[in-house]
């Protein structure tokens, strides 16, 4: 019987990154691969990797340098440790990664990684590079998790229903990267959303790099839309929570809208990028929406659903960004009032349009501008967290507390949440009164209220 191999996959970036680092090791598990947590005694150690900013590719650099440490030391001790490249960093330099790091045995690209086991065995006599699109879908090749395996992942997952982009934003990657937007069929999502129910998931999280302009074929033939697609999977039994991300404000149609109405596991929290305030740099990056059609569209939304919150993405000091541009951008969050956000500065991407611009934004104003955003999407988070206090929020409790007796689980709008419970709650949905505010996280005690109940009685009482 052959030894048994150890693989350790790292991801950066988006939490596709996270569901496609655990589909290669579901896959490399058939090969005898057990998953670790640390690199060190790892025969295979996978960098599952982000392109979106220029730190983000830096980082894989500075790990390479450690892994190459590593490799040697394994080498001296008679053991072999091979490195691979995966994901976006991987698809954009290719080769190039080989050339600015020797250690590396493979590099294999975000479309690829169905053919690791292959492409692993070809490594073994020299480096290894695959960054083409194949033309076989790589969902029909990977791998199921084994039902231990889910559990061992927690009682929430993610489920990618659509892959790359056609928006072709002036800052972004994504569609050199991942490749045109193409959406998984309807029968094969769910067939994968049961598996994980069956499994003990509650909560699925539905990701794309434009999730809502999913358009994946329906059982009866037709495409359908994510709105559809949201009412498929909840009607699956065991399925407490749904949620979707990342989407572009341009692809909210009213089946979406309808969505968030009518079903009572959708949670009232979606992440709805709008990158600037400014309709002058919003026409530069080619979103192609003005701030005034965005604010349209949370208003449809916060009028399906009154209690919906929002999270954002802002880019400062996109190339020409003046200081009256960026306080357009300090507007919308005021008039929005942000939940929570994810915030940068500008980087440069080689191959994007916006690079190529002469009229870059000088570092130091970059600096002092996110700063100020920062400080004022904070002071809206702390808002919303502290409307929060004395409300009763339904949680999905998913792992025990630092403290005895203690849980911890999400609301509805992500937020941590920590209560003294009983075990038996992991995996379960129940309402907790918040009690006190923390700086990240909740603080509550348990009600025996059931949730579901509460949730099909708001909704009637809404549509009445």
């Amino acid at each position: 019987m052959s030894a048994i191999r150890k693989v350790h996959v790292k991801s950066y970036g988006c939490q596709m990154n996270v569901y496609d680092s655990r589909r290669m090791a579901d896959t490399l598990a058939r090969e005898g691969f057990v998953e670790t947590e640390s690199p060190d005694d790892a025969d295979l150690v996978i960098l599952n990797t982000c392109h979106i900013r220029e730190k983000a590719a830096e980082k894989v650099y500075s790990e390479l340098g450690r892994l190459r440490v590593l490799k040697h030391t394994a080498a001296t001790e008679g053991r072999r440790v091979m490195i691979a490249v995966a994901g976006c960093v991987a698809q954009a330099e290719g080769a190039e990664i080989v050339r600015r790091a020797p250690a590396v045995d493979l590099v294999v690209g975000s479309q690829s990684y169905h053919r690791l086991p292959g492409l692993i065995s070809r490594a073994t006599y020299g480096p290894v590079v695959e960054t083409e699109f194949p033309v076989e879908d790589k969902f029909d090749y990977l791998a199921e998790p084994t039902p231990a395996a889910i559990r061992a992942r927690g009682v929430t997952a993610f489920v990618t229903v659509q892959e790359g982009c056609d928006k072709f934003c002036t800052f972004c990657v994504v569609p050199y990267t991942r490749g045109a937007e193409v959406s998984r069929p309807v029968a094969k999502i769910v067939a994968e959303v049961v598996r994980l129910s069956e499994a003990g998931v509650r909560e699925i999280t539905l990701i794309g790099q434009n999730v809502n302009a999913y358009h994946g074929e329906g059982p009866d033939g037709r495409s359908w839309t994510l709105g559809a697609l949201l009412a498929r999977v909840a009607e699956i039994p065991g399925i407490e929570r749904l949620r979707y991300t990342t989407s572009h404000p341009r692809d909210v149609d009213a089946s979406l809208i309808g969505a968030h109405r009518d079903i009572a596991a959708l949670m009232p929290q979606l992440h709805l990028p709008v990158q600037s305030g400014s309709d002058r740099v919003l026409a530069a990056m080619n979103r192609r929406h003005t701030a005034a059609d965005y604010l349209r569209v949370i208003d449809k939304l916060r009028a399906a659903r009154p209690d919906m919150a929002f999270s954002s993405d802002f880019i400062v000091g996109f190339p020409g960004e003046t200081e009256q541009d960026f306080r357009a951008t300090l507007r919308i969050i005021d008039e929005v009032g942000y939940a929570a956000a994810f915030s940068f500065k500008y980087s440069p991407r080689p191959g994007t349009p916006a690079a190529d611009r002469t009229d870059q934004v000088p570092e130091p104003d970059k600096i002092e501008r996110l700063a100020r955003l920062q400080q004022q999407l904070e002071q809206h988070r702390q808002s919303f967290n502290a409307q929060c206090r004395g409300k009763i929020l339904s949680v999905l409790f998913e792992r025990p507390g630092r403290l005895p007796g203690q849980l911890v689980g999400r609301s509805p709008y992500l937020q941590p949440v920590q209560a003294m419970a009983p075990s038996a709650l992991i995996g379960e949905v129940a309402n907790v009164e918040i009690t006190a505010v923390g700086s990240n996280s909740l603080f509550g005690s348990l009600k025996a209220q059931p949730n579901r109940a509460n949730d099909a009685a708001r909704l009637a009482t809404q549509r009445a």
